[in-house]
């Protein structure tokens, strides 16, 4: 249990901050005199360089204590973020938010959670899973309603300050509430199972990978300009930044009931309907951006925001093993993020040149049908799997 709470804090915390700087893009644009791409190359640079250090967090949870891994992470992620507090040149954003922040937030992040939880849990993977990361979805509700509501009285530069402190203040309580060890014995381990390169000579892993990037291509051109894109359209700034913590409690819904329907009928079919409803809901974007419409794109897409989070363990335990689990989810998840900051930075430049997000939606939604087919194409059987 305390596993499940330790991993629960963390994602709670990273859930809520890296969400942040989508809720600070334009009282900072604004105040500072920049373009909403200088903090979209900032938001790209963040999720290279996190993806890279999920990946390395991921090799080490497969062979060390988790409990350095995740304290680690968290202090440097406390330091990257809190420096946002003192930034006045675009470069300080690269460097604070996209080079720190960013090699910090993916330690201590959803993979070597993920292999953590799977080893304490290994039946029912799925649903304990989905109940810790729905951690990220609950932060994201309760700490962005708070940034919100802050943001009308307090600056942004405050709201930066006061996330590294908390960042901080975990680390202890993380130390003191993991195991020592969560390592899977040696003798429970399988040596016919997959590493990344025999996984890399299958179909089910390069399909893997192409859906988790357009998951990540999608999931955070929304979060880093939904609220944005919002007040564009006319709603309100205090409405709009608590359209995005409202996605955090459809994301809730959407990551545990995803979780458990995938310890029931395997990962595919919670991958597929959500890919389906984001292919409904750009496409309403597309032909209406009313705040009706636009409220029901952020609920609707925040439902299938986690959704493939905690599925990933599940698609790489079905198809390749848990020798190698953290490995092979770092990078799988790796793809995620870098492509996802590919997307947060394309929706700025997109933004940039055009004064509107429509093609950006256009692509999103296209791209979300691809992924939809995709996972249908999904086989979770581990013998049809070694073909090349």
């Amino acid at each position: 249990m305390l596993v499940l709470v330790a991993g629960f804090l963390v994602l709670f915390i990273a859930g809520g901050a890296r969400f942040a700087i989508g809720l600070t893009l334009k009282p900072m644009v604004a105040e500072l005199g920049w373009e909403r791409s200088d903090l979209g190359a900032a938001v790209g640079i963040f999720q290279v360089l996190s993806a890279v250090s999920m990946f390395a967090a991921g090799r080490l949870a497969d062979r060390s204590d988790p409990r350095f891994v995740l304290g680690g992470g968290l202090l440097v992620s406390g330091i990257g973020i809190g420096l946002m507090s003192v930034i006045a040149a675009p470069w300080q954003a690269l460097m604070f938010y996209g080079l720190i922040y960013g090699l910090g937030n993916g330690a201590a992040s959803i993979v070597p959670v993920a292999v953590m939880v799977t080893r304490a849990f290994p039946v029912r993977t799925g649903i304990a899973n989905a109940v810790v990361m729905s951690g990220m979805s609950v932060g994201q509700l309760v700490m962005i309603a708070v940034l919100a509501a802050a943001l009308l009285s307090i600056s942004w530069q405050a709201i930066y300050a006061g996330l590294g402190v908390v960042h901080f203040a975990l680390v202890p309580l993380l130390l003191a509430a993991i195991p020592r060890s969560t390592a899977t014995p040696p003798a429970a381990q399988r040596h016919d199972e997959l590493g990344v390169t025999a996984a890399a000579h299958t179909r089910q892993f390069w399909m893997l990978l192409v859906i988790y990037a357009i998951c990540g291509f999608d999931d955070f051109f929304v979060a880093t300009h939904v609220v944005a894109f919002a007040q564009d359209r006319g709603v309100d700034a205090f409405f709009a930044g608590n359209l995005l913590a409202l996605m955090g409690l459809t994301g809730l819904l959407g990551v545990v009931a995803g979780g458990a329907l995938s310890d029931r009928v395997g990962p595919v079919w919670p991958t597929m309907l959500a890919f389906a409803a984001r292919v409904v809901v750009f496409g309403l974007l597309m032909v209406d951006q009313s705040t009706l419409s636009v409220a029901i794109f952020a609920l609707v897409f925040g439902a299938t925001f986690l959704v493939t989070a905690p599925l990933t363990v599940v698609f790489v335990a079905q198809a390749f093993g848990k020798r190698h689990l953290g490995a092979l989810t770092g990078l799988i998840t790796m793809v995620h993020q870098i492509s996802g900051g590919f997307g947060a930075y394309l929706g700025a430049a997109i933004f940039d040149s055009m004064q509107n997000y429509d093609v950006a939606f256009q692509i999103m939604m296209v791209v979300s049908l691809v992924a939809m087919v995709l996972s249908l194409l999904l086989r979770p059987s581990r013998a049809s799997l070694r073909t090349t």
